[in-house]
């Protein structure tokens, strides 16, 4: 009995100290022209890939891309995901994955091309590799995929079992994106350290400290070398802003888990998507309005805390992104014909009851 009884508590305890983290994807592969290195880890995790991506990326990027299709040791299928990382998209490609037979899973583009792949793997338990053609977003790294609808509508995220199992960052493929992605991943990548900073609640967990170290290790590059790689595509400091709005972003999420998540930039971009199909000319992507959402995170820690650390972080960031050319207002977004309303419907679900808003140390009420 004594025993019976010491292992029950024994087994107790450790059940509830355990935690889990999803750090990193199981191999990186960096460089220009590493296609054709990074075949036969392609087909070390399968022979049959189903390759993801958006009609224009690959057909702009098919040349680069040659040597994986042309290898002899794998048999590939191009699917095309469309509109969105969506249940309509999903549904799709799930059945070309069974009629092919796929036994791993190839993601070719952007963020969304990106988390469409790796719920695809996920939901069919296989294998997922993540090839980036820009530098907008961490998702090649990242162990979640966004999920919207038809009309580009966030709807949830889904976090995943497991990082990509190889994550192919080929220079040459990011260079054939238009600059203003890399500007988009700049933003989306800064939030880290506005985010992370809050959300981790000062914690004094040993990995959650260094997950924030690293969110202020990049938002430091991003503001010593953005501009240098904006004048530069392909040098040396091109490749670093890369490197830090790809990679280092993904491990500070992976790092951090739960306690390093988004916080209010993220949850200004959940609402705006909701309308930004309704007004204005100028489609806005991700990083644009995450970027935005950090000055929104910033003026609310001004007008609810009277926070005056935030006033000077806003101020600085308005310097920022006027010189790299992030979006400072509505206007900038293409939203400045937006209605009221239209903003109220944005607002509302932003302050969702689930929303990672909630996670600002704020109190808000949101009456009509």
């Amino acid at each position: 009995m004594p025993n019976d009884f010491l292992t029950k508590k024994l087994s107790t305890q450790t059940s509830s100290s355990i935690s889990f983290l999803v750090v990193a994807p199981g191999k990186v592969i960096r460089g220009s022209q590493v296609v054709t290195a990074a075949v036969e880890d392609i087909a070390r995790l399968g022979k049959r890939p189903l390759l993801i991506g958006g009609k224009h990326t690959l057909a702009i990027v098919e040349e680069l891309l040659q040597p994986m299709l042309n290898a002899e040791s794998l048999t590939i299928h191009l699917a095309h995901y469309s509109p969105d990382c969506s249940e309509t998209s999903l549904r799709t490609l799930r059945k070309a994955a069974k009629e092919h037979q796929a036994d791993v899973i190839i993601g070719v583009g952007g963020g969304k091309a990106l988390d469409t792949a790796k719920l695809i793997a996920h939901q069919l338990d296989l294998p997922v590799v993540t090839v980036p053609t820009s530098g907008a977003t961490c998702a090649a790294w990242t162990a979640l995929s966004n999920v919207y609808a038809d009309d580009g509508a966030f709807l949830y995220d889904v976090g995943l079992s497991r990082c990509p199992d190889l994550l192919i960052l080929d220079y040459d493929l990011i260079q054939t994106a238009p600059q203003r992605t890399l500007v988009a991943g700049i933003g989306d990548a800064i939030a880290k350290w506005y985010e992370a900073s809050v959300s981790s609640g000062h914690s004094e967990q040993t990995i959650v400290i260094a997950a924030v170290q690293q969110a202020r290790v990049l938002r430091d590059i991003l503001f010593q070398k953005s501009l240098a790689a904006l004048q530069e595509p392909g040098g040396e400091a091109w490749q670093q802003v890369v490197d830090a709005s790809v990679l280092l972003a993904g491990v500070i999420g992976g790092l951090g888990g739960a306690q390093c998540r988004t916080v209010a930039a993220h949850a200004v971009h959940n609402g705006l998507t909701h309308i930004c199909g309704q007004a204005g000319s100028k489609k806005s992507i991700h990083g644009e309005k995450v970027a935005f959402g950090i000055l929104v995170q910033l003026r609310l820690e001004e007008m609810v805390q009277g926070n005056q650390l935030a006033t000077t972080a806003r101020q600085q960031l308005l310097k920022f992104y006027a010189e790299i050319g992030l979006p400072q207002s509505l206007d900038d977004l293409g939203l400045g014909d937006v209605t009221i309303k239209q903003l109220q419907k944005a607002a509302e679900i932003a302050l969702d009851p689930k929303s990672d808003i909630h996670r600002l140390p704020l109190r808000f009420r949101w009456s009509n």
